[in-house]
């Protein structure tokens, strides 16, 4: 009967619940240090996540533990919940992926995807092509639109960048407007 005992408590033991007490993010795994109760902190804990995914959950978050064997003493965390930043009123099939101080992803039921990005930068860094097709426009509602280089327009009707069209613009004549083989000067105010 013992033994049946403790095995009953070995099942019990192998999942818990607790919260973060401190995270060690530095090595290849995760290391969570955590609070199930009172008397129970165990130090180590790795926290396994899905491949791609990667988050140093808030101390104080929520978290789910298993036990090998209900062994307290080796443990992993797989799973992480912090309740004052999780968004809330999603609809069903609806995704996101978020920070503690609110910048999201969102990934809609109508089929929408939102980048909110709470007045921080949004950097896309070391692409060599980044392509948007819209079918029908593309709108940005800024105040300046800074551009390093030559603005080509592909479509066919112009092989021009910018910089040539100011060129051609700024050096143009006209011609005919006085009698005779005479020409205007270069316009009064440049493009």
């Amino acid at each position: 009967m013992e033994a049946i005992d403790r095995a009953v408590r070995r099942i019990q033991m192998m999942l818990g619940r607790g919260r973060v007490m401190l995270v060690d993010d530095s090595g290849p795994v995760q290391k969570i240090q955590v609070r199930s109760n009172k008397h129970e902190v165990a130090d180590d804990r790795l926290r396994v996540t899905e491949f791609g995914f990667s988050s140093n959950p808030p101390v104080g978050s929520d978290v789910l533990t298993s036990h090998i064997s209900g062994d307290r003493t080796d443990g992993a965390v797989y799973a992480t919940n912090h309740q004052e930043s999780r968004p809330r009123g999603m609809a069903p099939g609806e995704s996101m992926l978020y920070s503690e101080d609110g910048k999201q992803i969102y990934l809609t039921a109508s089929g929408g995807i939102v980048v909110e990005a709470k007045g921080q930068d949004v950097t896309v860094n070391n692409a060599t092509t980044v392509t948007i097709n819209a079918s029908t426009e593309i709108l940005m509602n800024t105040p300046l639109l800074k551009v390093t280089g030559d603005i080509l327009d592909n479509s066919g009707t112009n092989t021009k960048t910018i910089a040539q069209m100011r060129t051609v613009y700024d050096g143009h004549h006209h011609g005919g407007v006085t009698p005779g083989a005479g020409s205007s000067s270069t316009p009064d105010s440049t493009m």
